[in-house]
């Protein structure tokens, strides 16, 4: 690697008129339209695509962030390109990128130089797609993506506040690729290759598409959901349809789903099989420079860059399933492992780096601690249907050895250009400890424990109990809080033996579907007695096909279809959010009421302890008091305070 400012313009993909024609192109293959600023590096779903659809010999170019306000000339500059548009609305869903848990909009953009704002539309990608259906209508558009991905069926969207129909409906776009797109993309672009048009491929595994007749299929059976319209009357028809929907997208046999809509039909093929080995190194070895596009350089960095600038991605998906989460439902449950060649590859890239000084900010995935973890016997993984390989228990065929990451640990601890390598993605606990993960007879997790406390924590580490009630963590499938306690516990003893002073610090949610105010109180008083001041919290934000979300619209669990009460107004959101501050001033008096309202004292004891509210100018009263009791002493004679001798030295007071 050399500084961006040295290295030739045709070593990015292509983003004006200008660096198209310096290739000698005139005409393009696909052209890709993207809600965020375009950095040529492994974590940017729109560097790799373009790169992967670079490397099928296709002429490729990128309008990243397009003016959608003005003339669109953005949309018209580079043309029509031969194939078809990609649209992606970038790394997150435009609406999670705007808006806050209580929809205030956002002042930054992680994905825009200078973190400025404005520079993408609300739901950018159906924004998108509608300007390209008009200016081009000829021309087929795919979509991606994980703001696609995830609104690829009837889905709940928390910023209207209604059930939407699949994006496909209101973008137009002609197909969608879910999940991670690798898989699907080469084959659609090898189709396309061939001269079999987009809008014709019905066939390719993680797609979907809209259609006036379902084709038949010899490769897959078919599942079909209750329609859009009969969602929109019946809510707990939209939440059966979700538990088919989470079922399907984890198996590696699955059947492929439909839906009317609209007079359509949505037809959604079965996912590919999980990346190999071998395919995840093929995607992250891409030539990327790993920089954002030099255009940028005026308009100041880029902060999600400013992130992962020196950080590895190791693997991806997560089978932990937790309600509230979208990592497992788009990056899929199964882990896709890069090679420790491929990775060791990507640390010599980086200590060549000019800025380049030493640190590795993370070495990571989704969860730090599920590198190369599968299943013993993959023929009973195939047969799984269910959403989580750790919830209730911990599968006996999940193979969750941490050796292969330890080695990684040590060989990267080795390499020569590395002074330190942290580990900032947030590690699951629940697998470290012995009383929940019995499957440690080679004692492979103290080992890793060890390495990962001494070696690789930069100040602190963080992970995500993210409640304390039992009751609560069952529907979010997480373990019970008293197995964080055990990891405490063992993180404090291997600090103590090694002299470390690393804050331990956790996530916690607030106003999760099935938790009450009392138990917002109760973690509250939990976390209190562990020594926590929680600082950062995160209130409940739902968002497109994850459990939680389906409870939080329709008030029952779609795995049950039993009632779970949900805080949902403003007011009740913000009264559970109170109560992580516990420790400042202004919440006392307002904690100890509405304790006392719930009937329990007791925990306002343990919050506050057992003195009574005073009234704010009581030291004023007291101040004043020994004031006149010091005049009448002294008799009008000059004195200095007790507090503070010497201030009143030249002074008279009288009565």
């Amino acid at each position: 690697m050399i500084n961006d400012t040295l290295r030739p313009i045709s070593d990015w993909l292509p983003i004006t008129k200008k660096e198209v024609e310096a290739r000698g192109w005139d005409e393009l293959d696909v052209i890709l339209i993207s809600g965020d600023a375009y950095v040529d590096h492994p974590t940017y779903g729109t560097a790799v695509i373009g790169r992967i659809i670079e490397s099928e010999g296709f002429r490729i170019a990128i309008i990243p962030q397009p003016n959608w306000k003005d003339d669109l000339r953005d949309f018209k500059k580079l043309g029509k390109p031969k194939y078809f548009f990609g649209v992606t609305a970038g790394c997150m869903d435009s609406m999670v990128n705007h808006y806050t848990a209580n929809k205030r909009l956002r002042s930054t953009d992680g994905y825009t130089p200078g973190g400025e704002a404005g520079f993408r539309p609300d739901y950018a990608t159906t924004v998108y797609c509608n300007i390209l259906k008009d200016i081009y209508p000829e021309v087929p558009i795919l979509i991606g993506g994980i703001e696609a991905s995830l609104r690829r069926v009837t889905h709940y969207d928390y910023w209207s506040d209604k059930l939407m129909p699949s994006i496909l409906v209101d973008s137009k776009a002609d197909m969608l690729v879910y999940g991670m797109g690798e898989q699907p993309l080469r084959q659609i672009l090898k189709l396309v290759k061939k001269g079999v048009p987009l809008t014709s491929i019905k066939d390719v595994n993680q797609v979907a598409y809209l259609t006036d007749i379902v084709p038949d299929s010899k490769k897959w059976n078919t599942v079909s959901l209750s329609s859009h319209e009969e969602c929109l009357q019946d809510k707990i028809k939209y939440a059966a349809n979700f538990k088919i929907v989470e079922v399907e997208s984890n198996k590696w046999q699955a059947n492929r789903i439909t839906q009317d809509v609209k007079g359509k039909k949505l037809v959604i093929n079965p996912p590919f099989v999980t990346m190999t080995e071998q395919e995840m190194d093929m995607s992250f070895d891409l030539p990327y420079t790993r920089m954002p596009h030099p255009k940028y350089n005026k308009r100041g960095a880029i902060p999600s860059y400013a992130i992962i600038k020196f950080s590895i991605n190791m693997h991806r998906g997560c089978f932990g399933g937790c309600s509230f989460c979208t990592i497992s439902a788009h990056q899929g449950k199964f882990i896709a492992s890069r090679s420790e060649a491929s990775i060791m590859k990507e640390v010599d890239e980086m200590t060549k780096h000019p800025d380049f000084k030493g640190y590795i900010s993370d070495i990571g995935g989704p969860s730090a601690n599920m590198y190369k973890m599968k299943g013993k016997d993959e023929s009973i993984c195939a047969r799984c249907q269910a959403p989580s390989c750790i919830h209730p228990v911990i599968c006996s065929n999940l193979d969750v050895s941490h050796k292969a990451l330890t080695d990684i640990y040590r060989k990267v601890d080795a390499h020569p250009g590395v002074k330190k390598a942290y580990v900032s993605s947030g590690v699951r606990y629940d697998l470290l400890v012995d009383d929940f993960n019995k499957n440690n007879q080679d004692g492979n997790h103290d080992e890793y424990m060890e390495q990962l406390v001494t070696k690789h924590v930069c100040g602190r580490l963080k992970v995500a109990p993210e409640h304390t009630g039992d009751a609560t963590l069952k529907i979010m499938r997480k373990p019970s809080f008293k197995y964080f306690k055990k990891f405490k516990e063992k993180y404090d003893k291997i600090q103590e033996k090694h002299g470390l002073k690393q804050p331990l610090i956790p996530y916690f949610i607030s106003s999760h579907p099935g938790t009450t105010e009392e138990d917002m109180a109760n973690l509250a008083a939990e976390t209190k007695e562990l020594g926590f001041r929680l600082e950062q919290v995160q209130d409940f934000t739902p968002t497109p096909m994850t459990v939680a979300t389906v409870i939080y619209y329709s008030g029952v669990h779609p795995y049950t279809l039993q009632p779970v009460e949900t805080p949902k107004t403003k007011e009740d959101k913000q009264t559970q959010n109170n109560y992580f501050f516990w420790y400042k001033p202004e919440f006392r008096n307002w904690i100890r009421n509405r304790l006392t309202k719930l009937n329990r004292p007791d925990l306002a004891i343990q919050l506050l302890g057992d003195d009574k509210p005073k009234p704010a100018n009581t030291w004023r009263k007291k101040r004043k008091e020994a004031m006149e009791n010091e005049i009448k002493k002294s008799d009008g004679k000059p004195f200095q305070s007790k507090n503070n001798p010497g201030k009143h030295k030249n002074k008279s007071f009288k009565k």
